[in-house]
């Protein structure tokens, strides 16, 4: 299974690629918007962790909102990671498509049971 990680900061993003590479899923990490909507539609992943805050032309909301207009990404789980905890964030968010959320700090053990619940969920 291929995860796509798309979060800018490079302590967060590494730290969740070896947390989801030790679960044995294929990992591909990117730090802007832009190029996880490139990767997402050049090889659509199976999963997307999606960071909000985002440096360039797309924050997390308008890649979630671009990866489920793609027909080949239409139906692929986007899980936010995020410092953003307010409710008009996750509201956007869920409008933009995004199958669940959780905040910075997170719990890695809680993201890796929603990883297994989304991918138990494509079978």
């Amino acid at each position: 299974m291929r995860i796509l990680v798309v979060e800018d900061q490079d302590a967060i993003r590494r730290m969740i690629e070896a947390l989801v590479q030790a679960r044995g899923y294929e990992v591909v990490a990117v730090a802007s918007g832009a190029k996880g909507i490139d990767v997402a539609a050049t090889s659509p992943p199976d999963i997307v962790l999606l960071d909000l805050m985002l440096p360039g032309q797309y924050d997390g909301f308008e890649v979630c909102r671009r990866l489920r207009s793609d027909p080949s990404t239409r139906n692929v789980p986007v899980v936010i990671i995020s410092a953003l905890d307010d409710a008009d964030s996750r509201a956007r968010a869920a409008e933009a498509g995004a199958n669940a959320y959780y905040t910075k700090p997170f719990s890695p053990i809680a993201l890796l049971k929603e990883i297994e619940r989304l991918r138990d969920g494509m079978k």
